[in-house]
């Protein structure tokens, strides 16, 4: 016979909980146990992970199926109410006093685990936690028994552990109370409601098991044997009680401080389990029972954007297309005199193709709705008098985009591929990055809220993580270390721009780190215990930019949480949350654009209306040329580091296509690789018609520098899926055109481009 963990904290119970989801799914693999429960305290955090640890083939080969749970608190009357005492000291009616948890400590509410048996639970578990974090929330988030009353359509509910309301009876010595809440929970669930029985080495839960089968007994409630695991392996409760330690700021020799009395928190094999209740294996039985009653359904599903409202007269599409083109028109209007002075390496036609070819992929790939999202807030953020940058990332290539104003920059120009972009043979939500003033991107985010509804607009959860040097000094102080000791270790942690370290790599890479770790049993302690928390979830914050817009009410697709500062989140991180099928667009607040429209108020004081930023299509000022090829740039986003002065003085840049050039190469990759240097070592105007690349057909795979585009060896291979313009059967129209130097088979050297036509 086996079992299944109905009552498992993971990582995600924030440093209460020490299991990794991936190998608590591994180990129930393993032992032979067909079905896991996670039940994070108060939270659904780790939801996708758990199913997507179960669906791999290398941790649970679909052998596993995912239990989607949540050990949640009740307040012990409403999740309005905010008292701590009990209205009857004496008795301790209803009093938060009776709430704890298995370590003794007082705890916000009673505890409950809940399971999703369908889509329909799930759903209903997802609205019950987030009213628990926007309604219910203090100290913990609490939901009450009005919403379980509400929501419980799908969930099978357990009486969870000591902290439970009805073992908080039994402790009491009043069964009759015991009773009635007992008697409640299963008018509210029916047969999908079960009594929990735990023993884990409690006297307290050795002292009520004979009431809680007593009770099982009188009203027919079945009993079910959970372990409250909080750790995967016995051997590592005293790493765990460390974790709780780091969590509650305790150091270890402290005797009166939260600590769970036993090392019997773990996932236990079935066999483990049988052990502990030998003489009621339908206890055991019952998991699997439970387990049954659960279908396994997916959490991802496909994109879906809000539906954005048209006048009458037009359908989305037809109304995307109208916009699109008669904006269209004004970015032409604005080219003509470029075009009469030869300023422009493409003429109209090859526009509007272009143009074409991008509205019938927008429209084949479904995405209209959200062009016309974008372009709205976008306009509305103009309107206000917000400062919006000119685009970044792949939605650049976009003609589109450019003609709707989402961006500003010409992708003709540039040579800049939309296939980057939006590819119909790779299929996925577009996603454009918006800099919006620093000042005004609370006001652009409150327009959307407003337009879409609250309950369909939120932020996106972070998880932080223990890191390296963080937790060497939270283990540190935990051992009583003081803090200049862990500091001097820390310091002796390399580190690499952008690129994370672990404790095994800081200690094949730092010998003097190495030398005190084989010479000081002090610090090969912290460190050993160090490395095995690093990585561990510590808290949550708030995306910098990610906004999530929902097509309906937000919890139908996640459960929601909520920051100190009443900002409201989905629990999934970004890419879950797109996994799921939210819409998530990042909204930046960009310091550069506030300090930009700062200098241009100053500009206007002093000499009358500045110049528009916006309006700026020529790019060979001397003056700012020589800031760049000085290093003067504090302030210039992106080009202010220290170590892309270097470049810039090493370069002496004149010409746009080498600040294009710097900021593409200055990247861990290409800098490891040593292409910064590679790129400025190169004869400052090489010809870029000593480069031929076979199969390239009219592609400029050169730069000013005579550098090919990385990956153009490859043209053909990857201009057959499309990725190339010229070749394949999804190329841009503007790409693979006949241009100075080239026949119509794309041979002969490649043309010198003009300055300021980009690097290609």
């Amino acid at each position: 016979m086996s079992f299944v963990h109905l009552h498992n904290h993971s990582e995600f119970s924030l440093l209460d909980g020490l299991t990794r989801i991936p190998d608590l799914v591994k180990k129930c693999r393993a032992s032979g146990m067909p079905a896991v429960a996670v039940t994070d305290h108060g939270n659904m955090y780790g939801m996708m992970r758990l199913f997507d640890a179960c669906s791999d083939p290398k941790i649970g080969g679909g052998e596993v199926k995912p239990i989607l749970g949540c050990e949640v608190y009740v307040a012990p009357r409403s999740r309005h109410d905010r008292k701590l005492q009990a209205k009857n000291a004496a008795t301790g009616e209803e009093g938060l006093e009776d709430c704890v948890d298995p370590s003794g400590s007082r705890d916000a509410g009673y505890h409950l685990v809940l399971l999703a048996k369908n889509h329909v639970g799930f759903a209903n578990l997802s609205k019950m936690v987030s009213q628990g974090f926007t309604e219910g929330f203090y100290y913990k988030p609490r939901i009450d028994k009005e919403l379980l009353r509400e929501h419980s359509e799908g969930l099978i509910a357990l009486t969870a552990c000591l902290g439970g309301e009805v073992q908080a009876r039994l402790m009491q010595g009043r069964p009759d109370q015991a009773e009635r809440v007992a008697s409640e929970f299963r008018e509210i669930f029916g047969d999908d409601f079960y009594l929990e029985i735990q023993d884990q080495g409690f006297e307290a839960e050795a002292r009520i098991i004979p009431s809680q089968k007593e009770l099982s007994k009188k009203l027919g409630i079945p009993l079910v044997a959970t372990n409250d695991a909080h750790y995967l392996n016995a051997a590592d409760s005293d790493l765990h009680d460390t974790l709780l330690c780091i969590g509650t700021k305790a150091l270890k020799k402290t005797e009166r401080r939260m600590r769970f009395s036993t090392d019997q928190f773990f996932v236990k094999t079935p066999d483990e389990m049988r052990a502990v209740f030998p003489e009621n294996p339908e206890y055991l039985e019952r998991t699997l029972e439970i387990a049954a009653k659960i279908d396994t359904f997916p959490l991802a599903r496909k994109p879906i954007t809000p539906q954005f409202p048209v006048p009458d007269g037009f359908t989305l599409e037809s109304y995307f297309v109208h916009v699109a083109r008669e904006w269209f028109e004004k970015r032409v209007a604005e080219n003509r005199e470029l075009w009469s002075q030869g300023r422009l390496k493409h003429d109209e036609g090859v526009y509007r193709a272009r143009l074409d070819f991008e509205l019938d992929t927008i429209l084949k790939m479904g995405f209209p709705g959200y062009f016309l999202l974008v372009w709205d807030f976008i306009a509305k953020a103009r309107e206000m008098g917000i400062p919006v940058g000119p685009g970044r990332g792949s939605a650049a290539g976009s003609i589109v985009a450019w003609s709707l104003w989402i961006t500003d920059i010409d992708p003709m120009q540039y040579d800049l591929l939309f296939e980057r972009f939006l590819n119909p043979e790779r299929v996925s939500m577009p996603d454009v990055d918006i800099d919006f003033c620093r000042d005004g991107r609370d006001k652009v985010i409150q327009y959307v809220t407003e337009k879409y509804g609250r309950d369909r607009v939120s932020s996106i959860v972070t998880i932080n993580q223990l890191k390296t040097k963080a937790v060497i000094k939270d283990v540190a102080r935990v051992f009583e270390k003081d803090f200049a000791w862990a500091n001097e270790l820390t310091k002796l942690v390399p580190q690499e721009p952008g690129k994370p370290i672990t404790v095994g790599e800081a200690l094949q890479k730092s010998d003097r780190l190495l030398e005190r770790y084989e010479k000081e049993p002090d610090v090969r302690e912290v460190l050993d215990i160090s490395a095995k928390l690093e990585g561990l979830a510590r808290n949550t914050g708030v995306h910098a930019a990610g906004v999530i817009i929902a097509p309906d009410e937000l919890t139908n697709f996640a459960p929601l949480c909520m920051d100190k500062d009443k900002k409201v989140m989905v629990q999934y991180t970004m890419t879950e949350a797109e996994r799921a099928g939210l819409l998530k667009m990042d909204f930046l607040g960009l310091e550069t654009l506030t300090q930009i429209e700062k200098i241009q108020g100053y500009i206007a004081r002093r000499h009358g209306k500045p110049v528009d930023m916006t309006k700026l299509r020529a790019f060979d000022d001397k003056k700012t040329f020589q800031l760049f090829a000085s290093g003067d740039t504090d302030g210039v986003f992106q080009f202010e580091s220290g170590g892309m002065k270097q470049l810039l003085r090493a370069l002496q840049p004149d010409r746009f296509d080498d600040l294009i050039a710097l900021n593409a190469l200055f990247r861990p990759g290409p800098l490891g690789a040593g292409m910064g240097e590679t790129y400025v070592a190169r004869p400052p105007r090489a010809r870029a018609g000593d480069l031929h690349v076979p199969g390239a057909g009219a592609h400029p795979v050169a730069d000013l520098r005579g550098d090919p585009v990385p990956g153009a060896g490859d043209a053909d291979r990857v201009g057959d899926r499309g990725l190339l313009p010229g070749r394949g059967r999804h190329a841009a129209p503007g790409h693979g055109q006949e241009g100075p130097g080239q026949d119509a088979e794309g041979k002969g050297q490649l043309h010198r481009p003009r300055r300021g036509a980009g690097l290609r």
